[in-house]
């Protein structure tokens, strides 16, 4: 745009002639050049003002298009469907906040940038504060519109970038990729659709079989490296030596066995995604060198001097707490942080039990298919099996009980007595909760009840024993009651040896 300022039209905060122009009174309020950079509506009141910066923006390549008031802007908002809006806040009948506020629902993905008088600034700051891009001031400047024009023309195609990438990752989820209706399985679904466009690095954390990896891959496929590489390394793999040269890769000679050069998963990742799952693994003078990778974006081959760069982006799953091994020593606290941009933590399968049925489905039909069997479903006495049991593996688990109950299924539905016979409920289980494959909250929930039992459940003399409130035995009881867990007690205790405050 020209550098000047637009003087011409102090009075009515009109941008201005533009060098060589006409009257902006006499130029049309309509233009749409093919191949345009995009599309900006321009609400304001005053003919001149909009008549101006149409002609302006149409000859820096815009698709523009005008409206008199917010009411009649809101009934071209379908049709023009525009990247940017360029609204007036002072207007009768609907002023540019209003206008806001009704725009937004019907344009989601549109840019609001707001004009106002000099002396109303403090009207423009609370239009930003309620969702406006940015604000001019009047009489507009040719380089200061310029640039906020751009700037917000550049957030609308992010914004649609993003979107197109969310409706990709939810084609993906509509194909059966991943199998869930619980809530806070849709939350982390939503997470990885906001994540994935950013070049932020991710750290998934979840139990074994949780579906750590598909995530990462979700995670991937909504970003724009989706046409890139995916990598994987399961870092507890490998050994010390071997790791660093999976990682980095290594040059001839480099140890014995290296007859060549060799590339490792960051070159092979290179523009696209990295995972590395199992990351707690990690011996701690490898990581040093990932640590000075997540620095630097460089690295040397094992053996080599070159020092090479690559565009990666850095996925890492675990099922170790993490700060506590930086507590023991084991992982680097910086490395954590590097890691830890964004973390999602994945539910067991025990904390969503309404995606079991669900789950088992899907993978009843994978195996059939695979197998050639015409099986039509699960009986409801299998089901209900399925969803009493506590899935120490996880989805790993039911995954390898429904394979498994396929290939021996020898009628049209998946009986009881086809599924593994360790799928014993939790409450039918004699001893204590296996380990691993427990969470702290089972161990609690039993060492709790089993104490009662031992008191003639008595939660004073239970509380004592354990070192807590009479209070939290209480509590406790009462969440168990709450959720059906109190199984346990209810089955190895006799009546009048039932929790009692005594």
């Amino acid at each position: 745009m020209a550098g000047a300022s637009g003087a011409a039209g102090a009075a009515t905060g009109v941008v201005g002639t533009p060098p060589g122009g006409t009257p902006a009174a006499n130029r049309t309020t309509r233009h749409r050049p093919p191949n345009a950079r995009g599309r900006i509506l321009i609400v304001d009141d005053e003919a001149n003002a909009r008549a101006a910066l149409s002609e302006i923006l149409h000859e820096e390549g815009y698709a523009t298009e005008t409206a008199a008031d917010g009411f009649k802007a809101l009934g071209k908002l379908e049709e023009f469907s525009p990247d940017v809006i360029l609204t007036d806040l002072k207007m009768p009948g609907l002023d540019g906040i209003a206008f806001m506020d009704k725009a937004r629902a019907a344009a989601p993905g549109a840019v609001f940038v707001v004009m106002t008088a000099f002396g109303t600034i403090s009207s423009a700051v609370a239009a930003v504060k309620k969702g406006a891009d940015n604000y001019l001031t009047k009489p507009l400047e040719f380089e200061e519109l310029s640039a906020i024009v751009e700037r917000a023309m550049e957030k609308a195609r992010l914004l649609q970038e993003a979107r197109q990438l969310r409706d990709r990752l939810r084609e993906r989820n509509a194909f059966g990729l991943i199998v869930s209706d619980d809530p806070k399985m849709h939350e982390i679904l939503e997470l990885v659709a906001q994540v994935g466009p950013s070049r932020a690095s991710v750290l998934i954390m979840g139990e074994s079989g949780t579906g750590k990896e598909l995530i990462a891959e979700s995670i991937h496929a909504a970003s724009p490296r989706v046409q890139k590489p995916f990598v994987r390394l399961n870092c507890a793999a490998l050994a010390e030596s071997l790791l660093e040269s999976e990682l980095f890769g290594h040059e001839r000679g480099a140890f014995t066995g290296a007859v060549g050069r060799r590339d490792g998963r960051f070159k092979q990742a290179d523009g696209g995604t990295l995972f590395l799952d199992e990351i707690g693994e990690i011996p701690l003078g490898t990581q040093v060198k990932l640590l000075r990778f997540l620095q630097e974006r460089t690295f040397e081959r094992v053996g080599g001097n070159e020092t090479l760069k690559v565009d990666v982006r850095v996925i890492c799953a675990t099922n170790r707490d993490l700060q506590e091994e930086i507590k023991k020593g084991r992982f680097r606290e910086d490395l954590f942080y590097r890691l830890n941009v964004v973390t999602i933590n994945l539910p067991p399968l025990r904390d969503r039990r309404s995606d079991i049925p669900a789950l088992a489905s899907f993978f009843l039909r994978r195996y059939a298919a695979e197998n050639g069997r015409n099986i039509e479903g699960i009986s409801d006495e299998a089901l209900e099996r399925l969803a009493s049991y506590a899935w120490p593996g996880n989805v790993r688990e039911l995954e390898n009980a429904i394979e498994r109950a396929v290939v021996l299924c020898d009628g049209t539905q998946i009986e009881a007595r086809q599924l593994p016979p360790t799928l014993v409920p939790q409450t039918q289980r004699e001893g204590p909760p296996p380990i691993p494959g427990s969470t702290i909250a089972d161990l609690e929930r039993y060492a709790i009840l089993k104490t009662l039992e031992a008191c003639g459940g008595s939660t004073s003399k239970a509380a004592m024993l354990l070192g807590v409130s009479t209070r939290k035995i209480q509590y406790k009881l009462h969440e168990y009651g709450a959720t059906g867990t109190l199984g346990l007690a209810n089955a190895a205790t006799p009546a009048s040896a039932r929790p009692s405050t005594k």
